[in-house]
């Protein structure tokens, strides 16, 4: 697949800044690092939605959404256990995810309960659209055919949880809002991405 193309696919997501294709490489390099990262990643996603289930329980469809989601990332998190444990490999423990340290850095503080809710769903959809493109990476250019495979499935899922979270977001906020406060959080993720080392040990 060429650049233009690979570009393409991310803009799908609306990323401004794809990941560059070596980092996969890395990643096959340090399995167990990453495999350690990812399942906490999806841990965390599962808590993610338990925490707005929490804070925003009048939010009825919301929660209706959420519930499986949160059944769902769990279920990732025990896939990625069972993949390190058929592969002889140990979960190490939690690191400091500094790429989502400074999305949320960049959340904006205080606002209607409407507009805090609005933050944190751009923030998860974030973290699920970078997922994804990564777990694209994944799926296309490490050796190993099985876990090519087996990051499709994720790749999928995460899609359409970022697809979810917009959705929410549209649903409890006016659209030109939501496009406008989006359209920031893009230009800053990218930042992000050009300030961060490329590491093979981390998802993000």
């Amino acid at each position: 697949m060429s650049k233009e193309q690979e570009l393409r696919e991310v803009q799908m997501l609306g990323l401004k800044l794809p990941t560059d294709p070596r980092w996969a490489n890395l990643a096959e390099m340090e399995l167990e690092e990453i495999l350690t990262d990812h399942a906490y990643c999806e841990q965390k996603a599962a808590t993610s939605c338990i925490s707005l289930i929490q804070a925003y329980p009048e939010k009825e469809d919301m929660v209706k959404k959420l519930a499986p989601i949160v059944t769902e990332e769990w279920g990732h998190f025990r896939m990625v256990l069972s993949e390190l444990d058929k592969r002889g490999l140990k979960l190490g423990r939690q690191r400091k995810d500094e790429y989502v340290n400074k999305l949320l850095e960049f959340q904006k503080k205080g606002g209607s309960r409407e507009e805090r809710l609005l933050e944190k769903l751009l923030i998860c959809a974030l973290i699920e659209a970078r997922s994804c493109e990564r777990f694209r990476l994944l799926s296309l250019h490490i050796s190993d055919e099985v876990l090519r495979d087996w990051y499709h499935k994720f790749m999928v899922a995460e899609a359409g949880h970022y697809r979810l979270f917009i959705d929410l977001a549209k649903q409890y906020m006016p659209e030109e809002v939501v496009r406008q406060r989006w359209q920031e959080y893009l230009e800053r993720e990218a930042e992000i991405m050009k300030e961060l080392e490329l590491r093979g040990d981390r998802m993000h």
